[in-house]
C-alpha cells in the first residue's frame, strides 16, 4: 500500500481504554432492562465532562413497538435465580446468566428430560427440558409440549454461564409460560449423564420483574459539523461483556476525547459517536436520523480479542460492494501499520496479530448504516471462545489488539478529515485496483468495476478530488420495510415465517440476501445477480429468488416502477 500515508502523531492509550471497560462491565447491559439504561446514563457523562455536545435520543422497549423491521422485547429485570440437583446448587449471585434473557417468571420441580433426538419432545410434558442447541424454537416447542421449564447450554463454553436471550414480545406471552434458565457446559454434561443412568430430579425458580416499559437509549454525541464520518459501537449484552461490547464502547470514549481535541475548523468533516443497543438501536436511531449528514460509518465491536481467546484472529469487514468507499481501504491500510511486532529474516515487519481483510459481513451495527446508503465496515476479533458468555472478563482483554484497532481507526478517521485531496485521490485509485484485482483473480468484474467508480463518485463529492463515475440506475426491486430481515417480520406482513427461517439458515445465505436487496436498488435482476457472484463467488440463486419472491409477496420489498 502507498507509504505516503503516514500515521498521525497522536495515539490512543489503550489502559485509558481498559479503565472505561471495567466501568461499563459493571453493568448487565440486557436490552429491555433497567442497568442498559443506567450504563447509558454513565457514558453520558464521559462526554459531558469533556465539553462534547451529546444527548440521550430514546424509544422504547414494551414488547409492542417495532424498531423499523424489529419487533421490541418485553421490559425485563433479573432478580434472582437458582437451580438445585443433588447437592449442586447454581445461583445468579455467581451469574445473572443462570436467568435467561427475558425469561418470565416460575418455579418448577420435576424430572430432567435432555432433548436428545426429535422424538424426545414425545415424552416431553410435564418435564424439566435440556437444550442444547436452536434455543428460541426450541422454548417454543417445550411451551407446546407442555414442559414444566426450560435449561438452555451451549456446547464450547466450559464452565461459563452462556448468553443467551429470548427476546419476547407481548403477543409471545400468548405461548411462553415457562421459565427459562441457562447452564455452563460442564453442568450440561453432568445433567445428561445423570439422566442417562437413571434420572435426576431438578428444582429451580426464576423471579423477574417486568414493567410495561424500559427505556431503549441511544447516545449520540457530535464534534463539528456535517457530513460527519460516524463512529458506532453497541452498549448492550451481559455483565461482564467485557469484549462483547464494553470494549468497542470503551474504545468510542477515548475515540471522542482524542477527536475532539485534533478537530480544526478547516477539517472537511465533523466526527459523531453513536452508542446503542445492539440493532435494535440502530434501526430505531435511523428513524430519528438524516442519512445524508452522514459520509461513512466505522463500527467498534469486539475489539479487544487475543490469542488465548482461540487462536482469535483480526478481521476487517469492507463496506459491502453496493456501498464501495475509500474508508474500507483506509481502516485496511492503517491497521497493516500498526499491527506489526517483530521482523522476518530479511528485516520486513511481522505481524502482530493475523490479519484478513473480508467482503462485506452481517453481524453488527454497521449493517443498518449501509442498508441505509453509508457505508459501514468493522474491525473485529474473531473467533473468541468467551464470547456471550460468563468468562468475557476484563483481565482477558488484550491491550495490544485495542492499540492496534483503535490507532487504525483514528489514523483513518483523521485521514479522511484533513488529509491532502491529491494523497487521498490517488489512494483511492490504488485501493479501488486492488480490490478489482482480487476479484479479477477469480472472476470476471465487469459489475464491479461500475460499482467502484460509483463508489468512488460519491466519495469524490465529499472529499473535493475528481475520480470515478456514477451510472445510470435501472433498478429492480425498491427495499420498503429497510432493516434487519427476520422470522417476525416476515410473520407480520402475512408471510411463511417458517419457509424463510429455513431458507436463511445458511449465514451465507442471508448475508447475501441483504447485499442482493443493496445491488437490486442500482441493478436490474440478471446484473444484480451477477454482482453479487463477482462479490462471493458461488451463490444459492435458487434459494435467493424464492426469499425475493416472499418479501414481494409480503410487500417488504417491490418490484421498482423505474
Amino acid at each position: 500500500m502507498v507509504a505516503f500515508m503516514k500515521m498521525p502523531d497522536v495515539r490512543l492509550n489503550p489502559e485509558k481504554v481498559l479503565k472505561e471497560v471495567s466501568e461499563i462491565a459493571e453493568f448487565h447491559r440486557i436490552q429491555g432492562s433497567r442497568e442498559l439504561v443506567q450504563g447509558v446514563e454513565m457514558l453520558k457523562e464521559k462526554p459531558d465532562a469533556i465539553g462534547i455536545e451529546n444527548r440521550i435520543v430514546s424509544s422504547s422497549y414494551d414488547g409492542e413497538t417495532w424498531h423499523g423491521t424489529l419487533a421490541s422485547p418485553l421490559a425485563w429485570n433479573p432478580v434472582y435465580g437458582e437451580l438445585s440437583y443433588g447437592e449442586k446448587m447454581l445461583t445468579t449471585e455467581e451469574s445473572p446468566l443462570l436467568l435467561m434473557a427475558h425469561s418470565p417468571a416460575g418455579e418448577a420441580r420435576g424430572e430432567l428430560l435432555p432433548i436428545l433426538r426429535e422424538e424426545d419432545w414425545e415424552k416431553a410434558e410435564g418435564k424439566i427440558v435440556l437444550i442444547g442447541r436452536d434455543w428460541r424454537n426450541a422454548y417454543k416447542k417445550a411451551n407446546e409440549a407442555g414442559a414444566k421449564a426450560f435449561i438452555a447450554y451451549r456446547e464450547g463454553t466450559g464452565e461459563f454461564y452462556p448468553y443467551i436471550g429470548l427476546f419476547l414480545t407481548k403477543e409471545d406471552l400468548e405461548w411462553a409460560k415457562i421459565p427459562a434458565l441457562a447452564v455452563p457446559e460442564n453442568i450440561a454434561r453432568d445433567l445428561v449423564s445423570k439422566a442417562l443412568k437413571g434420572g435426576v430430579e431438578v428444582s429451580l425458580s426464576a423471579q423477574v420483574d417486568t414493567p410495561g416499559k424500559e427505556e431503549l437509549p441511544m447516545l449520540y454525541a457530535t464534534v463539528g459539523e456535517p457530513p460527519y464520518i460516524v463512529l458506532s459501537a453497541h452498549i448492550c449484552h451481559p455483565k461482564p461483556g467485557a469484549n462483547d461490547n464494553a470494549s468497542g464502547s470503551a474504545m468510542l470514549i477515548e475515540l471522542a476525547r482524542i477527536l475532539n481535541e485534533a478537530y480544526r475548523d478547516s477539517f472537511r468533516f465533523g466526527f459523531a459517536f453513536l452508542w446503542v443497543p445492539e440493532y435494535h438501536g440502530t434501526q430505531a436511531f435511523f428513524e430519528k436520523a438524516k442519512p445524508d449528514e452522514f459520509y461513512v460509518n466505522i463500527n467498534l465491536d469486539m475489539v479487544a480479542g487475543s490469542s488465548d481467546r482461540n487462536g482469535s484472529t483480526l478481521m476487517l469487514v469492507r463496506a459491502p460492494l453496493s456501498r464501495f468507499s475509500i474508508v474500507s481501504g483506509l481502516l485496511e491500510h492503517f491497521i497493516e501499520q500498526t499491527n506489526r511486532k517483530g521482523k522476518s529474516f530479511s528485516g520486513s515487519d511481522l505481524p502482530a496479530m493475523p490479519f484478513k481483510a473480508y467482503p462485506y459481513e452481517m453481524g453488527s451495527d454497521h449493517d443498518i448504516f449501509n442498508f441505509f446508503g453509508v457505508p459501514g465496515t468493522m474491525p473485529i476479533t474473531w473467533p473468541d471462545k468467551f464470547y456471550h458468555s460468563s468468562g468475557d472478563t476484563v483481565e482477558k482483554l488484550s491491550l495490544e489488539s485495542i492499540a492496534i484497532i483503535g490507532n487504525a481507526v483514528l489514523a483513518t478517521a483523521l485521514a479522511l478529515a484533513m488529509e491532502e485531496k491529491e494523497k487521498l485521490r490517488r489512494f483511492a485509485r490504488g485501493y479501488a485496483m486492488k480490490v478489482l484485482g482480487e476479484t479479477a483473480m477469480n472472476v470476471d468484474t465487469e459489475e464491479s468495476e461500475k460499482l467502484v467508480m460509483r463508489g468512488l463518485a460519491r466519495d469524490s463529492a465529499f472529499i473535493g478530488f475528481e475520480l470515478g463515475h456514477d451510472f445510470e440506475s435501472k433498478p429492480w426491486l425498491k427495499w420498503k420495510d429497510r432493516g434487519i430481515l427476520n422470522e417476525r417480520l416476515v410473520r407480520k406482513k402475512g408471510g411463511n415465517a417458517e419457509e424463510f427461517r429455513k431458507l436463511t439458515e445458511d449465514r451465507k445465505t442471508y448475508n447475501q440476501l441483504h447485499e442482493l436487496l443493496m445491488l437490486s436498488e442500482m441493478l436490474p435482476k440478471e446484473r444484480a445477480f451477477r454482482a453479487l457472484e463477482e462479490e462471493y463467488g458461488a451463490v444459492d440463486k435458487e434459494k435467493l429468488e424464492a426469499l425475493v419472491k416472499m418479501l414481494l409477496e409480503t410487500g417488504v420489498v417491490n418490484i421498482s416502477p423505474s
